[in-house]
């Protein structure tokens, strides 16, 4: 009986070892798995992202092979045609003479332009100096105020200055026309180089050219 009893108790030892032997590999087997799942999901991860790069440089050789915007190009500006305002000059509704390419100075053209302002500019100023002879007619008054006769006689005092002004400036009108009929208008009567078209219809009575005229003011304010 004691035979049998520890004969059986060898068998159950043996079981609950091989039991344990089962399990233990079982857990080893799983470890093996898990492990080896998680090697597997690591290489996966490392294959993915290398995989990312190459996508990267794609973009980065598309930005590159784009072509760059180049800005449009300004129209360059025609220059502007000399402007055909009626009111340039001292004479209104005399439109600027228009100069051609090669054009000979002073021809008759310009002549005749040149003509038609000095006469159109004289008749002007002698209209104006009548219009002031027949207001000062009218409006003379003997004013009992002696701050009313006072202030009628400064305001006829100032015309009368202005129109002396005009009456000069008629006077060399009719040499700048004399000067016409002799061939002589347009030249600096100091050098003898050509006035300008431009300055001739800015000042008609201009007898100098721009460089002599500063010269002359330069002296004149010299001299004091």
């Amino acid at each position: 009986m004691a035979a049998k009893k520890k004969a059986a108790k060898t068998r159950a030892k043996a079981k609950t070892t091989a039991k344990k032997k089962v399990v233990a590999k079982k857990t080893a087997a799983k470890k093996t798995v898990a492990r080896k799942k998680t090697v597997a999901k690591k290489k996966a991860v490392a294959k993915k992202a290398p995989a990312k790069k190459p996508a990267a440089k794609k973009k980065a050789v598309a930005r590159k092979a784009a072509p760059k915007k180049v800005p449009a190009r300004k129209a360059a500006r025609k220059p502007a045609p000399p402007s055909t305002a009626s009111h340039a000059g001292p004479v209104p509704g005399i439109a600027p003479y228009v100069e051609k390419r090669g054009e000979e100075y002073m021809n008759e053209k310009q002549i005749a332009h040149f003509r038609n302002i000095l006469l159109t500019w004289k008749r002007d100023l002698m209209e104006e100096v009548d219009r002031t002879v027949h207001h000062m007619q009218d409006e003379a008054a003997n004013f009992p105020d002696p701050n009313d006769r006072a202030t009628q006689e400064s305001d006829f005092s100032m015309e009368l200055r202005a129109r002396d002004r005009e009456r000069k400036l008629i006077k060399k009108i009719d040499e700048s026309l004399l000067n016409l009929d002799n061939d002589e208008y347009g030249y600096c009567e100091s050098c003898g180089v050509e006035i300008g078209i431009r300055r001739l219809e800015a000042r008609p009575t201009a007898t100098q050219c721009i460089d002599c005229k500063t010269l002359d003011e330069i002296r004149e304010k010299q001299m004091g």
